[in-house]
C-alpha cells in the first residue's frame, strides 16, 4: 500500500478538461489519483497515474495499491461516442465494476457525473424538469440506454448499501475551453446544423462552474441526485448566433427523413439518435443543488459564447 499524507480520491476520466479543473480545486486537501483510457483525452503524469480501462480485470490493481477515501466517476463515454455496445461496456459494466471494487475495498464516498440527456427529449416534457422526473431517454432510442442504466446501477447501489455516500449530478450542456463534447463541437464549427422549424431552449454551464459544483458536492456531505444548471436559457439558434456560427437547415418532416439525412451525411456531433435534443427543450430546475451547496454559477452566457466567437476570429487571422 502506498504511503499517503492526505486522503486519496480516485478520478476516472482524468484526462479530460473537467477532471483537471476539478483536481485543481481539490488538490490542496486531497491526493488525487487519475485514470483514463479515452482516445481524445490528454495525459500528464501529475494527475493521470494510470492509462487503462476501468471495465477490465486489471483495474483492481489500482485499488490494491491505494487506499481511497472516495471516487469521482467522471469518465463515462458520451452518447455521441463510439457505438452503443462500447458505451454499454464502459458506462454500465465499467461502472458496475467500479462500484464493486469500491465496496470491496471499503470506499463509501462516491460522486457520479451523469447528464441531463437521461430525461429524454420529448414534446410533452414539462417546462421545468426537477430531479423527480423519470428518466425516459431509453424509451425513445436504444442508443441512449447506457446513460439511464448507469444511473440505475448507482441508485441500486445507494439503496443496498445505506452507509455509502453517493451523489449523482446531472448537468446541462457543458461548454468552454478544452471541452470536447457534442454541443461544444457544434459551437466550435463555422457552420452548424439546425432542424428546420425548431429552436429548442437550452441551458449551458461553463466547465469551470461545473468543476466548482463537483468540488463543492464532493467536499460536502449531502448525498443525493441533483440537476446542475444555470437559470438562463436561450434558443439553440441564438446560441449558435452568439458563438459566431452560420447555420444550415435539415428538413424536419417526416422525422425518419431527418434521421436518415443525419445518418447519410454523417453530420459531426449530430447523430440520428440525438436529433430530438435539437427539437424539444429540456430545461432543468436546479434550485435544489444551488440551495444545498450554496452554489451560484459565475460565467454569463456572453462570456461562454464569447470563447467560441474568439476561436473563429483566430481562424480568420
Amino acid at each position: 500500500m502506498a504511503q499517503q499524507n492526505k486522503p486519496q480520491i480516485l478520478i476516472t476520466g482524468a484526462g479530460g478538461e473537467l477532471a483537471h479543473r476539478v483536481a485543481e480545486k481539490l488538490k490542496k486537501n486531497y491526493d488525487l489519483i487519475g485514470v483514463d483510457f479515452r482516445d481524445d483525452s490528454h495525459y500528464d503524469d501529475e494527475l493521470v497515474k494510470y492509462r487503462l480501462d476501468f471495465s477490465k480485470r486489471g483495474f483492481e490493481e489500482v485499488f490494491r495499491h491505494h487506499e481511497f477515501e472516495g471516487i469521482l466517476h467522471l469518465g463515462r463515454l458520451r452518447m455521441t461516442q463510439k457505438d452503443r455496445f462500447k458505451r454499454y461496456n464502459v458506462n454500465v459494466l465499467g461502472t458496475q465494476r467500479l462500484l464493486e471494487l469500491g465496496r470491496k475495498y471499503g470506499v463509501n464516498h462516491s460522486l457520479v457525473l451523469s447528464t441531463y440527456h437521461v430525461y429524454g427529449a420529448h414534446p410533452y416534457n414539462p417546462s421545468l424538469i426537477d430531479e423527480s422526473f423519470p428518466m425516459k431517454a431509453a424509451n425513445w432510442s436504444s442508443e441512449l440506454v447506457d446513460g439511464v442504466e448507469l444511473e440505475n446501477l448507482v441508485a441500486i447501489n445507494m439503496l443496498r448499501h445505506r452507509r455509502s455516500r453517493v451523489t449523482i449530478l446531472r448537468p446541462c450542456n457543458v461548454i468552454g475551453p478544452g471541452v470536447k463534447n457534442q454541443i461544444s463541437g457544434l459551437l466550435s464549427q463555422k457552420k452548424a446544423p439546425v432542424i428546420s422549424g425548431y429552436a429548442p431552449l437550452m441551458q449551458f454551464i461553463h466547465v469551470e462552474d461545473l468543476a466548482e459544483a463537483i468540488a463543492k458536492a464532493y467536499s460536502t456531505n449531502h448525498p443525493g441526485i441533483y440537476n446542475v444548471a444555470t437559470e438562463d436559457w436561450i434558443p439553440y439558434t441564438r446560441a449558435l448566433e452568439l458563438a459566431g456560427c452560420e447555420t444550415f437547415s435539415i428538413p424536419s418532416v417526416p422525422p425518419l427523413l431527418t434521421r436518415r439525412i443525419c445518418s447519410v451525411m454523417k453530420i459531426k456531433n449530430l447523430p440520428p439518435h440525438m436529433v430530438n435534443y435539437f427539437k424539444y427543450p429540456i430545461i432543468l430546475e436546479s434550485s435544489l443543488f444551488n440551495k444545498t451547496f450554496h452554489f451560484e454559477p459565475k460565467y454569463t452566457l456572453d462570456e461562454m459564447f464569447g470563447y467560441y466567437r474568439g476561436l473563429k476570429s483566430n481562424q480568420k487571422d
